[in-house]
C-alpha cells in the first residue's frame, strides 16, 4: 500500500513552494500512532511508583514517542514504514558507494526537509524536558534523529544516532547546517518540480525514479567531497566514543525507562543489557512487544504523548 500525502514541491517566479494537502497538515498527527488499549489507571500509579522511587534516572527514547508528532516509525503494526510500502531504508554501504543512490536519496530528503524539519515536539518530549529541569530525569539517550527532544529543551542528551539537522562531508569531515544545503539545493534545482506519495521515518519522501534523474546535488563547498546526513543509516555503526560514553551513563543510573521503541535494533537493546547486568530496574512504554519484555518488571502499552504527561517526577 503506498500512502500518498498530496506533497508537492516545485519552482514558481523563483521561488520554492510546498504544498501540503488537508490530510497531510491536519491528519498525519495521528495517523503514524499504532492502536492501543485504555490507559489502565492501575498500570499508571506503577510507573508514576517507578518514577517516583527512581534517583538517577536513565531514559532512552525511539521512533514511537515521535509518531505523535507526525513521523512514521519503521516496525509500528499497521502504520510502521515495514507495514504499508514495500520501501526499505538506504543502507550505509549503497550510500557510500553510489552517486545515483545518493541523488536519489537527497532528491526525496529535499522535498520532505520542509514538513520534517517544521515538525514540533509532542507532549511527551516535554514532559521529559521537563522532568531534566525538575532534577528527576539523569540522562536522556535518543534513537531519533529529529531534534524534537533538542526542540523542547533537553540538554542532558545524547544523539545515540545522530541528528538530520546536521550534514557532514564523507571527505573533510566539514559539517554544515542542514538548513544551508536546502539553500543550495534550491540554487541548483530552480526548475526541478516533484509530488511525493509518501513520508518515511527519516525526513524523505518516496519519489519515481523519472523525478530524481534530473535532480542536481552539490558537493562540499570545502573540498568538493560528497555529503551525508550526520545520521547512521542501517549497515552502519555507531561511534565507538560514543557507546562508551552511554555506557557509563546507564552504569551511573539507578533505573532506565525505554520509551517508544521495540529494541530491535542492537545498538540501542546493548544498553538493556548493560542496565541487567547492573541489575538496574527496567520499565518500558512501547505500543507492541518489545525485545526487552522478558526484562522489565513493568511493560505499559499506551501512547507516550497521553500516558508521560500523567506522571509527576517529584
Amino acid at each position: 500500500m503506498r500512502m500518498s500525502f498530496g506533497l508537492t514541491f516545485r519552482a514558481a517566479k523563483g521561488h520554492w513552494m510546498v504544498n501540503i494537502s488537508r490530510q497531510c497538515s491536519r491528519g498525519s498527527i495521528r495517523l503514524f500512532v499504532p492502536p492501543s488499549p485504555p490507559l489502565d489507571p492501575e498500570k499508571v500509579k506503577e510507573l508514576q511508583r517507578f518514577i517516583t522511587l527512581s534517583k538517577r534516572l536513565l531514559v532512552m527514547t525511539g521512533a514511537g514517542i515521535s509518531t505523535e508528532s507526525g513521523i512514521p516509525d519503521y516496525r509500528s503494526e499497521k502504520v510502521g514504514l515495514y507495514a504499508r510500502t514495500d520501501q526499505k531504508p538506504i543502507q550505509h554501504g549503497d550510500f557510500l558507494r553510489s552517486a545515483p543512490i545518493r541523488q536519489r536519496y537527497w532528491a526525496r530528503n529535499f522535498v520532505g526537509w520542509p514538513r520534517f524539519s517544521s515538525l514540533q515536539p509532542n507532549p511527551a518530549h516535554w514532559a521529559l524536558s521537563n522532568w531534566e529541569r525538575l532534577g528527576k530525569l539523569y540522562w536522556l539517550v535518543t534513537q531519533n534523529v529529529d531534534a524534537l527532544h533538542t526542540k523542547a529543551g533537553s540538554q542532558r542528551l545524547t544523539e545515540l544516532h545522530g541528528c538530520m539537522h546536521r550534514v557532514l562531508c564523507l571527505d573533510c569531515g566539514e559539517q554544515i547546517p542542514r538548513a544551508v544545503l536546502q539553500e543550495r539545493f534550491e540554487a541548483l534545482n530552480r526548475t526541478w518540480s516533484a509530488e511525493a506519495h509518501g513520508l518515511a521515518p527519516d525526513g524523505d519522501v518516496f519519489l519515481t525514479e523519472g523525478q530524481v534523474q534530473s535532480f542536481q546535488v552539490p558537493s562540499c563547498a570545502r573540498c568538493g567531497g560528497p555529503l551525508k546526513p550526520d545520521v547512521v543509516f542501517f549497515g552502519d555503526t555507531v561511534n565507538p566514543d560514543k557507546v562508551d560514553f552511554v555506557h557509563r551513563r546507564v552504569k551511573e543510573a539507578d533505573s532506565l525507562l525505554v520509551v517508544g521503541s521495540s529494541l530491535q535494533v542492537y545498538s540501542g537493546y546493548r544498553f538493556i543489557l548493560t542496565a541487567r547486568e547492573k541489575q538496574l530496574p527496567i520499565a518500558i512504554l512501547n505500543i507492541g512487544p518489545t525485545r526487552s519484555d522478558d526484562l522489565a518488571c513493568l511493560k505499559l502499552d499506551s501512547p507516550c504523548g497521553e500516558l508521560l504527561p500523567l506522571i509527576d517526577p517529584r
